[in-house]
């Protein structure tokens, strides 16, 4: 067997309206969908610009809260002016908690962290560089 194609990553958050709410306004991820799934869960799933790949976002209140273990996991975005990026963070009171840092490709990159800990790395690459 061999896949096709990633079609989205999950997820889980304690408080849905809060994360909702730093994916659009802080990232600009646009809501495609929100439903509830057969089993009582909250999703919503998120559009990333240039991207086919969606962010399915999942909320169980009856599991409790969401503990994110540190470098578990995090999300990679591709920005085009880190600096300006780093300004608009800093106008939106968003703490950088890494960085920047320059990669010896010559990317520079962020860290800030969404609701319940989720990592976030903001990536501004150089012409013809595919990875960081």
């Amino acid at each position: 067997m061999n896949v096709k194609k990633l079609l989205h990553t999950r997820m889980r958050v304690s408080d849905m309206e809060q994360t909702l709410k730093f994916y659009r306004e802080v990232l600009g991820l646009e809501v495609v969908e929100q439903k509830v799934s057969p089993r009582g869960s909250y999703l919503a799933f998120l559009a990333v610009p240039n991207s086919e790949e969606l962010i399915e976002l999942c909320s169980f209140p009856t599991s409790g809260p969401v503990r994110v273990q540190e470098d578990l996991v995090h999300l990679a975005f591709e920005v085009d002016d880190l600096d300006r990026t780093i300004q608009e963070l800093q106008t939106q009171g968003v703490p950088i908690t890494d960085g920047p840092t320059q990669s010896s490709s010559g990317s520079r990159f962020i860290f800030i962290d969404a609701p319940d800990g989720y990592e976030i790395e903001l990536i501004q690459r150089p012409d013809g560089v595919a990875i960081v």
